[in-house]
């Protein structure tokens, strides 16, 4: 297994814990941290005594999404067409839409791209009221992953969905309780708790009933997440090596505004 001290992997009483463990980076996920996160849902797939996983971060910053520099550096690397799609992050992701077992996330602070995006692939989402979801792929010359452009308008609605990934501005924990993509809002002291009870409680369920009454659910889209998961994967690789990818990236490094006048 992948190992990193900035995502930590923990198993006790039935549930796998991934916390996200670099706040002083915002949480921001490295290549590294990927590998890390797409090793232990690979185990706890195969693991039949772990029934759940719950994913988690601080009690201020779930995630600020892809650490840019890490990313940049492992895309100036380049990879064969037929190689790119076993980069960690696609890895990650193959891994968390086809997760057999019950998943729950603990939300607190700002979850930005992959950090809202992930919550589509997980069954229960707790979030502190602190929390703020925003998905600036637009913003950055890019275009949703994860098969956020099929699963956010199921979600919202097309014009919720469409506010949310054209503009790329934050929604709040409120919000998110309204439109369904949390279960329940509470003070940020008490939603990592909420979310390791919740987890408890699955853990003491049967594991063939969990399993397949989450197949059931998923089961009329989710050859559709996955074609669309590779769909968006292609459109992202085309779109990074666009100009305006390559002005927005350039202008996040340098500190100042994008200027997207010729893109």
């Amino acid at each position: 297994m992948s190992s990193t001290q900035d995502m930590l992997v923990h198993t006790e009483a039935g549930v796998t814990t991934l916390t996200f463990n670099r706040a002083d980076k915002k949480n921001s996920i490295t290549e590294a941290m990927y590998a890390a996160m797409a090793d232990a849902l690979e185990q706890a797939a195969q693991d039949a005594a772990v029934r759940c996983v719950v994913f988690q971060g601080d009690l201020a910053i779930f995630s600020a999404g892809n650490d840019i520099a890490d990313f940049l550096q492992q895309s100036s690397k380049g990879a064969a067409p037929e190689l790119a799609g076993e980069r960690p992050v696609w890895r990650f992701l193959r891994l968390l839409a086809g997760f057999p077992k019950p998943l729950v996330a603990a939300v607190c602070g700002p979850a930005v791209g992959i950090g809202t995006t992930l919550l589509l692939h997980c069954d229960l989402v707790y979030a502190g009221d602190n929390a703020a979801f925003s998905l600036p792929f637009v913003n950055l010359g890019l275009c949703p992953e994860a098969a956020s452009s099929l699963l956010l308008p199921q979600m919202l609605g097309y014009h919720r969905a469409a506010e949310a990934l054209l503009l790329g501005e934050p929604f709040m924990a409120e919000a998110a309780l309204e439109v369904g993509l949390v279960n329940r809002v509470v003070p940020p002291s008490e939603c990592n708790a909420l979310a390791q009870a919740q987890a408890r409680k699955l853990a003491a369920k049967p594991l063939s009933a969990l399993i397949e009454t989450k197949r059931l659910m998923k089961a009329g889209q989710a050859s559709e997440v996955q074609a669309r998961m590779q769909e968006e994967g292609a459109s992202f690789a085309r779109l990074m090596a666009g100009p305006a990818a390559k002005e927005a990236f350039t202008a996040f490094m340098q500190k100042r505004k994008p200027d997207f006048s010729s893109c």
